[in-house]
């Protein structure tokens, strides 16, 4: 096959076609991704990566879902990371400094060091969040977090031992219950579809094809 690259999947050595994500190299080398990614009946993030180039230094962190294989590259996934989570309820709690100084301490531990934006797989400015949270600015926390896909990368450098992708979660969820203003029209949606107003146009759209799905989709009206 033309335009293959040799690459390190755990140490051993396979030759996989150009332009495959790391994922698929993966699976085209024969292991089976069977569960725990989200493309492949899990969780989004699940598929948190760190790789190296060949006489290279420099140590990267990806998902292994986006990134695209290269000549030369070793690979290791990575395991769950440990990040803590406290248990809290949403209709308790108040958008104030305090809730989260109760909850994440380890937030005012921050040394600045950008480690955690460095690292983070999605390019999210992870330290410039943190210290929005820190301040008790949590609309701009949601804002600056929103495409978290919660891999925990940035956690596992982090000197402070903050759980960067929890932090978020909260910021989000206060956010969205208590600051956010509240979308009239999409709770009466809600209602309608609860209601079964588009229970045959649902079934309808699940009869169609893919690519007539994509279609509509793309031409979809967009609320502006």
């Amino acid at each position: 096959m033309e335009n293959m690259v040799n690459i390190y999947l755990f140490g051993k050595k396979y030759e996989v076609p150009a332009g495959l994500t790391i994922m698929n190299a993966m699976e085209y080398a024969g292991y089976q991704l069977i569960r725990g990614c989200g493309c492949r009946n899990g969780f989004c993030g699940a598929c948190a990566t760190i790789y190296r180039i060949k006489d290279k230094q420099e140590l990267h962190a990806c998902l292994a879902c986006q990134t695209e294989v290269e000549e030369g590259m070793y690979v290791a996934t990575l395991p769950f990371f440990p990040l803590v989570k406290q248990i809290y309820n949403i209709e308790e709690i108040k958008p104030t400094e305090q809730i989260m100084m109760q909850l994440y301490p380890e937030i005012y531990s921050c040394i600045g060091c950008n480690a955690c934006t460095k690292a983070c797989t999605q390019k999210l400015n992870v330290m410039q969040y943190i210290a929005y949270a820190q301040r008790g600015e949590y609309e701009k926390c949601a804002e600056e977090s929103f495409d978290c896909v919660m891999c925990g990368v940035c956690s596992s450098r982090c000197p402070a031992g903050i759980s960067h992708p929890q932090v978020a979660m909260l910021a989000r969820r206060l956010n969205g219950k208590y600051i956010a203003p509240e979308c009239g029209h999409l709770a009466d949606r809600v209602k309608e579809i609860n209601e079964g107003t588009f229970k045959q146009l649902i079934e309808d759209l699940m009869q169609k094809p893919v690519e007539e799905l994509k279609e509509l989709y793309n031409n979809r009206e967009i609320e502006k």
